[in-house]
């Protein structure tokens, strides 16, 4: 009589423990990943993660660069002018954290080693100092790109009011007669906020510094 053969487990790989990190990130936040939650996870002992990855922060670091990963840069290096060129950018890159906003304060501090951060921050100076931005205003550029998207993707401003008109009393807030209604347009509001402010933020590079690149 034959045996039935075990079904086999996955094969454990950078891209398995990564795709399971991610996860646990969205689903959790980032004190959920640990060496042993991950094992646990992944149905494997702890010490065979190590034949992948040395630390913990080694496996965020390959988790946030799988987000920046997602994030579309083509139009950096396809002769898309300057202006429409960060507005894309831009948007792209926040539909990206706003998917994964739990990894954003990890993010937030910089590229590091990481090949797709670092590829997009090549990909952003090389794209503004073709369109003829000098090197120091192309780097500040990037920096305030990454500061005003990564906070945008940080919090909701619809969400810190709540559905309660007695919370404002309009004896102390005479203008919050409608904050109650904002929790419930959050994606409306938040959404707005972040294009307003991008494209005034594009503007006023146009408008103070865009002789240097015309």
């Amino acid at each position: 009589m034959c045996r039935m053969a075990r079904p086999r487990k996955p094969l454990l790989s950078r891209e398995r423990i990564v795709a399971v990190a991610l996860a646990l990130v969205d689903s959790e936040g980032l004190a959920a990943v640990s060496t042993r939650r991950l094992a646990a996870e992944l149905g494997v002992s702890g010490p065979s993660l190590y034949n992948h990855f040395t630390t913990k922060d080694e496996i965020l670091d390959a988790v946030a660069d799988t987000v920046v990963a997602q994030v579309d840069i083509s139009m950096f290096d396809d002769g898309t002018d300057w202006r429409t060129a960060l507005l894309d950018w831009g948007r792209s890159y926040r539909a990206a954290l706003t998917a994964h906003p739990h990894i954003v304060p990890f993010l937030a501090q910089g590229p590091g080693r990481r090949p797709a951060g670092l590829r997009m921050a090549d990909a952003v100076f090389g794209g503004m100092v073709k369109a003829g931005w000098p090197p120091a205003h192309a780097t500040r550029i990037g920096a305030l790109m990454r500061y005003f998207v990564a906070g945008s993707a940080l919090g909701s401003f619809a969400r810190g009011f709540v559905d309660d008109a007695g919370a404002y009393d309009p004896a102390d807030y005479p203008h919050l007669g409608q904050a109650h209604l904002l929790a419930g347009h959050q994606e409306q509001v938040d959404e707005g906020a972040f294009e307003t402010g991008l494209r005034a933020l594009v503007a006023g590079l146009d408008q103070l510094y865009g002789e240097n690149a015309r």
